[in-house]
């Protein structure tokens, strides 16, 4: 499943769109829950943006776009590439989005740089380059510690561990969880660093102390090995606990296992059997062939042949061999392929000829990716197809993928959702999140909100997180299913212990409005926290306001200030605009008018409504800046033009 979410995931383009909106007041709290606004990142081509618009407005803002892009600034050059891409007010043009994007990303516009990345990485209006692709999201990453994983993860773009180790290491230092978690793992493996459990038992208690679920899963297994630490039955049971709480479901199979052989607490099949049904509910295998080799042998349980057969038939479903198969030559593939070398291609051929539908897969993924052989995609929908057409689960959702990419073939949405379909029915999980999207967007079938909830349920039940994250969309909103505040809290939180930074920020909004949840600012701020740290914009700034006014947590204007400034760096209208306000106040820092003006103005050219209203005072007043009337009947206006009521106030009392 990872390599095919992963090559979605990274054809994405981030929006650094505009939002002219006016606030009533510059410390207003942005909660997209609680304004009725959860609109996190739906699928595959939509990016959660604070920028609403409807279709009359794409002109508007393509022009408000083209005005900046010709002064020079990058980010409308950016917004510019974005609507070429997306096709917002303008035909879609790939080529044009390049053009802009590399304007923008020559700038030093991490956004625009990412974006350029992404088409180079797929060959969308450039010539398709991972070389390139490569090169922008380096620069990226640079910048912006959130795009890490994109230039490490991309199945496309390569960079060895010494490249990632300091990217990681610069999260590791400034107490990211997803950093401290990865080094814990690249120790614990020996990529790229020096195996090392006790450095790598260091940076999971790290992770896992700030309520990482996945860190608390590692800590568990180290524990629970004594590898790092000394063997400790009852601390690996305790860290498995906290994250099988959080509904991760390794740790919900290995807390199974050890009520199942009496580790570090006395044996219980009732315990175990609870935790197992937990993991193997969310599709993870090793649960589900366990609970099938339970009912099989009567363990616990009286012996029931009907259950081991459903568990075994759903562990199958996902390529785990209940019996012993005869895809032999296949197997002598698959012992060599790890460098993929030409005996292992010789055996993989062979097998493949006589039918075996693994070893047809295997080279589907090979010439896929160039794997010791020069990358070919009409090869691979070959190999693909035969084993698809064999009734394989993953070569099915694979071929699908090649499909919808035009990738070796021509791309045909209604043939991706055959595909997609055959695959999902197998129970093949990113089959049925992909086929999700598919009748969300009403690509290649007619649009269909039900049946789109219908398989995000399937895919979020095998532990899916975007899955889980786009089912708690749906309740949330009440599309394809009744709508439910209480279900949509549930999900977003299972998909936030995976580590999702948008659920971990919709999650928290819940927690400050009392939606689904009961109303808990201290919870709030832990969500906020975990997503500002993952990067997102939206949890700094609304982590900062809290900081600000003392909610879930003490007031303190220091934490404020370096939240506003994350979010200000990132290009955030109200971040910058708040920013602003704490250099032009004096409150975290000393009072400095003309930082207060360089923030005031990077929002305000956003369309920020009350950064236009602070600039028109400080050039009224001769704040910072040499007093001009005319400029500062500018920013009122402007201000005014979104409704501004002070900047109403101030055009009719300074300017009759």
């Amino acid at each position: 499943m990872k390599k095919i979410v992963i090559s979605f995931v990274f054809s994405l383009l981030l929006c650094g769109a505009l939002r002219a909106e006016s606030l009533e007041a510059r410390n207003k709290l942005l909660l997209t829950a609680g304004q009725g606004r959860v609109e996190p990142q739906y699928n595959f081509g939509v990016i959660y943006t604070s920028c609403q618009r409807s279709e009359s407005k794409d002109v508007e803002a393509l022009t408000c776009y083209r005005l900046m892009a010709d002064d020079g600034l990058a980010v409308g050059q950016n917004n510019l590439g974005v609507a070429y891409a997306k096709g917002q007010g303008v035909t879609q043009n790939y080529a044009e989005s390049a053009k802009w994007y590399y304007l923008a990303a020559m700038q030093g516009l991490v956004q625009a740089q990412f974006n350029l990345g992404t088409l180079y990485e797929n060959g969308l209006g450039v010539s398709q380059s991972y070389a390139e692709a490569q090169q922008w999201y380096r620069r990226a990453a640079m910048q912006r510690l959130e795009y890490v994983h994109n230039l490490v993860n991309s199945p496309r773009v390569i960079i060895n561990f010494d490249e990632a180790l300091p990217y990681y290491q610069r999260m590791a230092d400034q107490k990211l969880v997803l950093g401290q978690n990865k080094l814990g793992e690249l120790s614990q493996s020996g990529q790229g660093v020096i195996k090392d459990y006790v450095v790598a038992a260091k940076w999971y208690g790290l992770a896992a102390a700030q309520g990482f679920g996945k860190a608390q899963y590692n800590l568990g297994s180290m524990y629970q090995s004594g590898q790092g630490v000394a063997q400790n039955y009852s601390e690996a049971l305790k860290w498995y606990r906290k994250a099988a709480e959080q509904g991760f479901a390794p740790a919900q199979y290995n807390l199974g296992e050890m009520y199942f052989q009496g580790q570090g607490v006395p044996q219980n099949y009732a315990e175990a059997l609870k935790w197992y049904h937990k993991a193997a509910d969310q599709g993870l295998f090793q649960a589900q062939y366990a609970l099938g080799s339970i009912y099989s042998q009567g363990q616990g349980v009286p012996q029931n042949d009907v259950e081991a057969v459903k568990w075994y038939r759903r562990a199958a479903a996902q390529g785990v061999a209940i019996t012993p198969n005869t895809g032999m030559i296949s197997d002598l593939g698959n012992a060599v392929t790890k460098r993929h070398t030409d005996a292992a291609l010789r055996w993989y051929h062979t097998a493949a000829d006589h039918g075996e539908s693994r070893a047809q897969y295997a080279l589907g993924s090979i010439y896929s990716q160039g794997l010791g052989v020069p990358q070919n995609d009409v090869e691979a929908v070959k190999w693909y197809r035969f084993a698809a057409e064999q009734g394989l689960a993953q070569a099915q959702s694979d071929l699908g993928t090649m499909i919808y990419q035009g990738r070796g073939v021509t791309k045909n949405d209604a043939e991706v959702v055959y595909w997609y379909r055959k695959s999902a029915m197998l129970g093949l999980s990113e089959a049925q999140y992909n086929l999700a999207w598919m009748y969300y967007q009403g690509q290649g079938v007619r649009k269909n909100y039900g049946k789109a909830m219908k398989y995000y349920i399937m895919a979020a039940r095998h532990g899916v997180a975007q899955a889980q994250f786009n089912l708690a969309n749906g309740y949330y909103k009440g599309e394809g299913v009744t709508k439910s505040y209480d279900e949509a809290a549930k999900l977003y939180q299972l998909a936030a212990v995976q580590g999702l930074a948008l659920a971990q920020f919709n999650l928290g909004a819940m927690f400050y409005q009392g939606q689904g949840v009961p109303k808990n600012n201290v919870e709030a701020v832990k969500w906020y926290r975990l997503a500002a740290s993952s990067g997102l914009v939206q949890a700094q700034y609304n982590l900062g306001l809290m900081y600000y006014q003392g909610q879930g947590v003490a007031k303190n204007n220091t934490e404020a200030l370096k939240w506003y400034s994350l979010a200000a760096d990132q290009g955030y209208a109200y971040g910058q605009c708040n920013l602003g306000g704490m250099y032009y106040q004096g409150e975290g820092v000393a009072q400095n008018m003309a930082k207060a003006l360089k923030w005031y103005r990077l929002a305000a050219v956003q369309g920020n409504a009350d950064a236009q209203f602070y600039l028109g005072e400080m050039y009224f007043h001769g704040q910072g800046v040499k007093q001009s009337n005319p400029d500062a009947l500018q920013w009122y206006r402007l201000a005014a033009q979104q409704g501004h009521p002070q900047a109403k106030n101030a055009l009719a009392q300074s300017f009759q």
